[in-house]
């Protein structure tokens, strides 16, 4: 069955990928030949979560870096359309949808405006749920998309499988971290430390 080939390749690929930036340059291998060109997937912050601690529901991001910045700063998680509209829709749609669909006041107006600076103009966006009812929001923006059924369809699949393997590497790290164990005299520095003693 030679149809597989191109999926099962791509599969191969991300399981080798030890990076959530090497994940990025896998997805967006495949999405960027439909005009998504820009990733971002992570789980949704609580309202008003602080912007230092909005990094940590980020898995997976290639966003411009000006944009990035803009958005955290600006607290742009709690305005943004596609936000909002995911959280109520819980099913895949384009930006463009959201941006009609959801009650879009001045501050939703401002985070389109300022996206489509960094050429961000459309995209599509889906959610993903774990087992346990973790749900993942998976966001891809370019300038212009035109999707037919079965492309975003595709892109559905191997967004699923981009985020599956960096559920994979964010466990491997959290396992890593938890588990290293200091030798008797690091444990000491370590309480030195915490005292407010350099030596």
């Amino acid at each position: 069955m030679r149809h597989f080939e191109d999926t099962l390749a791509y599969i191969d690929r991300l399981q080798r990928a030890d990076t959530a930036d090497a994940i990025c340059r896998e997805l967006l291998g495949v999405t960027s030949t439909f005009g998504l060109t820009a990733l971002m997937a992570g789980t949704v912050p609580q309202p008003n979560t602080p912007s230092g601690r909005q990094k940590d529901h980020v898995m997976l991001c290639d966003w411009p870096v000006e944009w990035l910045q803009r958005y955290v700063a600006r607290n742009y998680v709690d305005h943004d359309p596609v936000v909002v509209h995911m959280k109520s829709l819980q099913a895949p749609f384009q930006w463009r949808e959201a941006a009609t669909q959801t009650q879009v006041d001045r501050d939703a107006i401002r985070v389109m405006g300022d996206a489509g600076e960094f050429k961000l103009r459309d995209g599509l966006a889906f959610p993903l749920v774990t087992l346990d009812g973790t749900v993942v929001m998976v966001s891809l923006g370019g300038e212009a998309v035109e999707l037919s059924n079965a492309e975003f369809n595709m892109i559905s699949l191997v967004s699923t499988y981009a985020i599956g393997r960096a559920m994979q590497l964010q466990s491997l790290q959290s396992r890593t971290i938890d588990h290293i164990e200091l030798t008797r005299r690091e444990i000491e520095c370590l309480q030195w430390a915490a005292v407010g003693k350099s030596e």
